[in-house]
C-alpha cells in the first residue's frame, strides 16, 4: 500500500490569497493512500525542504505530492529534496495550484473547490509512478562551433581556454563576420579591426582550435555528448599549408572588376581574393565562376607565377566527420535586402545605400579609403539623410519586432559623417530612439547636441531622384510639418533578419525556429542559451538582433554552459523517454516518421540466432521525451516514462470519480 505524503505551500499570497490552503490539506489527508498532509507558507523554503524531507523518514512515505506553483518552476527543486531524503525523485508529483487555479479564478469557493480535485488527480497519478533512474551517457569533450563571427570567435576562444578542444566551422574564406566590415563601434568608437583582429589571430594560434575556414555543417547526427558532424571543406583551389600570403597571385590576376561581396558591391576585386587584409587565414579562395581558367580553360597566370606552388585546379570538395559533444549555433545575421522597399528606391537608385556600405565608406581600408563619396559620380555627399526601421517593427513587411541596433548605429553614421564632412548636413528620420545599453542614451545625445545631427520624428514616405539630388519626402511630427530634403545620399537602417538558411541550419540541428527564422532558446529567461535539443547552445545574432557587447556575453556564456557539460566524463539525462514494447510492435515505422529528434532506429530481432522481423527501437540518448511517437503508435506498443497510460487514466479517473487506471491495466 502506497504512503503519499502532500504538502500544500501557500506561495506567500499568491495561492492563499484564492485559495483556502488549509482546507485543501485537511481534504487531501483523506484521499486513498495519503499518509500525511500539511500546508506551509513556502515549501520551496529551507525549512519548508526541510518539512518534506522530515516527513519521509518520520512517516515512510513511498510518494510525494506537492501542491504549488508550476512544474517549471520548481519540479527539479522537489525532486532534489526528496533525493536528499532517500526518495527516488521520479516518485514525487506537483500539483499546480497557482497557474491554474489561484492566478485565473477570483471566486474562492470554486477555486478551492478546483484545487482539491487537482490534488486528488495528482495523487491518483503518483500511485502509479514508477522509480525511474537517470540516463547516463559517456560525454566527447569536444565541441563544435558553427559560424565566425565575433560570436563564434568568443565561444571558441573561451572553450579553448578552459582546456577542451573546439572545431570552428566559417563558410566564408575568413572568420570575423560582421565585425570586421564595421569602421568603428558604439559607444566608444573604437575602431573595430583593432579590437577583433586580435581575437582572429588568437584563434588561428591557439592550439585547442581546429579551424574549418570555407566550410559548411552538412549533417548532425547523434545525441547529447556524442555528435557527429559531417562538414564540407568546399575547395579553394590553393593549398593552405603551402601558401605564403604574398599576393602576387591577386595582383597578377586577370579577370577583375568583380563587385566584392566584402564591401557589399561598392568595391571591386579579382577572380583569386582574400575578402580583407586582415583575412584569418590570409589565404587566398578562387572564384570559379569568374576564373578564365575555369570558364573558357585558359589563363592559369595565377598557377604560373606561384613561386609556393600552392594554386591546385584540380582541388575537390572534401567531407570531414568530426565527432563532439556539444554544439555552440554562431551563425549571424544580414540585413533585409534594399529591393524591399519601394518606396526608397527599391535599390535602383545608386545613392540610396543600407548601413553596412555606408560603414564601408567609412572604413579607411573601403573603397574609398575612408571619404564619403557618393556610388553615382564619386563626389563628396555634402548632406545625408537617415532613414531608421526601414523593415523593422512594421507589419507591412511581416518584420514586426524591432531590430534593436539600428537606433544607435543610425547615431554612429550621423556622428562620423560629421567627423569625415565637417560642413555636412546629417539628418535622421526616427519613429521613436531605443538606446537602452550602458552609455548609449548618453552618446544619441552626444549625436545631436555636439555633432548637430538634424534628429525628424517621422516615416519617410517617399525617396525619388531629381537631377543629381536625392529628394526625401516625410513627416516632422513633432513640429507637425511636411518635410522635403535635397540629400545626397540616402542611408537605409535596414532590418537585421537571420541568414538565408537559418531554418535549414536549424532543420539540421532538430531545434526549433520562430516565424522570421531566428533559432529559439529553451526559455527565455531561465535557458536563454539552450535550444530544445540537449547540448546545443545558442549565441549572438542566429536567436535575434543583438549589439556586440550582447552577443560577447551570450558566447561566453554559451561556452561556460559547455564547459559545465564537460566537467564530467558521464552526463544524466532525465530518464522520462519513449520505449517499445518490441512484442507488440508492428514495423510500421509511423513512430520514425513523426519523432522530431530522429531517435526512432529500425532494428531486427533475431529469434534463435535468426533475423526474424525488424521492429522500432528509441535510442534513450536522443529522445526529447515529446511523446509524438507513442500518440502516433497504431499498435499501442510506445509508452513515455513518466505518462504511462495508467498514470493518465488514473489522473482523469480521479477527476470523473472512477477508477480507470485499473480498467485501463486489465484491458491491456
Amino acid at each position: 500500500m502506497p504512503r503519499i505524503g502532500v504538502f500544500v505551500c501557500h506561495c506567500g499570497e499568491n495561492i492563499a490569497r484564492t485559495v483556502d490552503v488549509q482546507r485543501v490539506a485537511r481534504e487531501a489527508a483523506e484521499f486513498r493512500g495519503v499518509a500525511h498532509a500539511v500546508d506551509y507558507r513556502y515549501m520551496c523554503s529551507d525549512p519548508g525542504q526541510r518539512l518534506i524531507q522530515e516527513a519521509i523518514r518520520e512517516k515512510n512515505l513511498t510518494a510525494v505530492v506537492v501542491a504549488a506553483c508550476s512544474p517549471h518552476m520548481h519540479e527539479s527543486t522537489f525532486r532534489q529534496t526528496v533525493a536528499a531524503a532517500g526518495l527516488n525523485p521520479y516518485r514525487c508529483e506537483m500539483a499546480n495550484i497557482r497557474e491554474q487555479c489561484s492566478w485565473v479564478h477570483e471566486d474562492k469557493e470554486a477555486a478551492t473547490a478546483k484545487a482539491i480535485d487537482l490534488v486528488r488527480a495528482v495523487v491518483e497519478r503518483v500511485r502509479w509512478n514508477a522509480p525511474l533512474e537517470p540516463i547516463r551517457v559517456p560525454v566527447t569533450k569536444r565541441a563544435l562551433v558553427i559560424g565566425g563571427g565575433i560570436a563564434g570567435i568568443q565561444a571558441a576562444l573561451d572553450i579553448a581556454a578552459g582546456g577542451c578542444e573546439v572545431i570552428l566551422v566559417e563558410r566564408q574564406p575568413s572568420i570575423g563576420g560582421h565585425m570586421s566590415q564595421l569602421s568603428e563601434t558604439f559607444p566608444t568608437l573604437d575602431c573595430s579591426q583593432c579590437i577583433l583582429t586580435p581575437k582572429m589571430v588568437e584563434v588561428k594560434k591557439n592550439p585547442n582550435i581546429k579551424l574549418y575556414t570555407y566550410s559548411e555543417v552538412e549533417k548532425v547526427e547523434g545525441y547529447l555528448g556524442n555528435f557527429d558532424v559531417t562538414i564540407r571543406k568546399k575547395a579553394r583551389y590553393v593549398d593552405e599549408e603551402k601558401c605564403t600570403g604574398c599576393g602576387l597571385c591577386q595582383e597578377k590576376c586577370a579577370s577583375r572588376n568583380i563587385p566584392n561581396e566584402f564591401e557589399r558591391g561598392l568595391g571591386t576585386r579579382r577572380a583569386i581574393y582574400i575578402p580583407f587584409p586582415q583575412a584569418v587565414p590570409n589565404v587566398p579562395v578562387i572564384d570559379t565562376e569568374h576564373c578564365f581558367y575555369f570558364q573558357r580553360g585558359r589563363c592559369g597566370l595565377c598557377q604560373k607565377i606561384c613561386a609556393a606552388k600552392a594554386i591546385d585546379y584540380e582541388q575537390q570538395d572534401v567531407l570531414i566527420t568530426e565527432r563532439v559533444g556539444a554544439i555552440v549555433v554562431a551563425t549571424g545575421y544580414e540585413t533585409a535586402p534594399r529591393s524591399e522597399y519601394g518606396e526608397y528606391g527599391q535599390g535602383r537608385y545608386a545613392d540610396v545605400i543600407d548601413g553596412l556600405q555606408f560603414e564601408r565608406l567609412l572604413s579607411a581600408s573601403g573603397p574609398t579609403g575612408g571619404r564619403i563619396l557618393r556610388p553615382s559620380d564619386g563626389k563628396e555627399a555634402k548632406s545625408i539623410v537617415f532613414i531608421s526601421c526601414v523593415g523593422s517593427r512594421d507589419p507591412a513587411h511581416g518584420r514586426e519586432y524591432c531590430s534593436k541596433i539600428c537606433c544607435m548605429y543610425t547615431a554612429k553614421h550621423a556622428m562620423l559623417y560629421r567627423h569625415k564632412v565637417h560642413d555636412g548636413r546629417a539628418y535622421v528620420f526616427y519613429m521613436d530612439i531605443r538606446a537602452g545599453g550602458k552609455n548609449y542614451e548618453e552618446f544619441v545625445r552626444r549625436a545631436i547636441e555636439e555633432e548637430g545631427a538634424v534628429y525628424l520624428r517621422g516615416r519617410v514616405s517617399r525617396v525619388y531622384q531629381d537631377g543629381d539630388k536625392l529628394i526625401v519626402k516625410g513627416a516632422d511630427t513633432l513640429s507637425g510639418t511636411q518635410v522635403e530634403i535635397a540629400a545626397d545620399m540616402v542611408v537605409l537602417a535596414t532590418a537585421v533578419v537571420p541568414q538565408d538558411d537559418a531554418p535549414s541550419m536549424a532543420q539540421k540541428l532538430n531545434i526549433s525556429y520562430d516565424s522570421y527564422g531566428f533559432m529559439s532558446e529553451a526559455h527565455p529567461k531561465l535557458r536563454p542559451v539552450e535550444t530544445s535539443r540537449a547540448g546545443v547552445f545558442l549565441a549572438g545574432a542566429c536567436q535575434a538582433p543583438k549589439d556586440i557587447p550582447e552577443t560577447v556575453a551570450q558566447a561566453s556564456a554559451a561556452a561556460s554552459k559547455v564547459l559545465s557539460m564537460f566537467s564530467t566524463t558521464e552526463l544524466e539525462r532525465e530518464p522520462l523517454v519513449a520505449s517499445v514494447d518490441e512484442r507488440t510492435c508492428a514495423g510500421c515505422f509511423e513512430c520514425k516518421r513523426v519523432c522530431p529528434a530522429g531517435a526512432i532506429e529500425e532494428h531486427i530481432l533475431q529469434v534463435r540466432g535468426k533475423p526474424d522481423r525488424r521492429v522500432a527501437r528509441v535510442n534513450p540518448g536522443v529522445c526529447t521525451g515529446c511523446g509524438t511517437c507513442a500518440a502516433a503508435c497504431r499498435s499501442r506498443s510506445i509508452e513515455l516514462a513518466g505518462f504511462t497510460d495508467n498514470q493518465i487514466y488514473a489522473q482523469i479517473g480521479a477527476l470523473v470519480g472512477e477508477d480507470l487506471a485499473a480498467v485501463g491495466s486489465s484491458v491491456e
